[in-house]
């Protein structure tokens, strides 16, 4: 399992980072059903994620015997105050390249949370030695999360109209990726 990492955050508080355990299914369910209602940037709204502490369990088992995908908590004093994900495909010709996903509670927002989450990410990627390239879709409006992901190396590829439909108006995506090593 890839190393936790300690992070001192803007507001002087420690961020653990590290790989989820099946043990913290619950929680980890708990934490996404909160933020489906705290931001309009997710793929999903509140009620609509609909796995069960089991399957959870199950993916983060799965998740954790893998070689080219993690899933990482991000906590605060013991509290999941992020989540963070790579996710790449299983088949030889798809392996090689994951898509990233990242939540923050948002009162956390802003105090470096992303940011730590996304360079734990990218060095998970580089030291995988399998991981070539990282995909992300963000709503185009939201500029905050595009800024740091520019930060971070992303570049622009595409876009992707009426991607999200949220409270009766249709959002496009950017498409974004990071190539990592050779």
């Amino acid at each position: 399992m890839y190393p936790s990492k300690s992070v001192e955050l803007r507001n002087g508080k420690t961020l653990l980072i590290r790989p989820a355990i099946p043990d913290e299914a619950k929680a980890i369910l708990e934490y996404v059903n909160q933020i489906a209602g705290e931001s309009d940037n997710l793929t999903f709204g509140p009620g609509e994620f609909d796995k069960t502490v089991d399957d959870e369990r199950k993916f983060i088992s799965k998740i954790n015997i893998t070689q080219n995908n993690i899933f990482v908590v991000a906590l605060i004093e013991n509290e999941i105050v992020a989540l963070a994900d790579i996710h790449c495909g299983n088949r030889p010709r798809t392996k090689h390249a994951g898509n990233l996903g990242i939540s923050v509670k948002k009162k956390y927002w802003r105090l470096g949370i992303g940011e730590a989450l996304m360079k734990y990410l990218i060095e998970w990627a580089y030291n995988s030695n399998i991981v070539k390239k990282i995909n992300l879709e963000v709503r185009e409006d939201n500029t905050a999360a595009i800024n740091l992901y520019k930060k971070m190396g992303f570049i622009e590829e595409g876009r992707i109209s009426r991607v999200l439909y949220i409270k009766g108006k249709f959002y496009t995506t950017l498409s974004m990726g990071l190539e990592i090593g050779d």
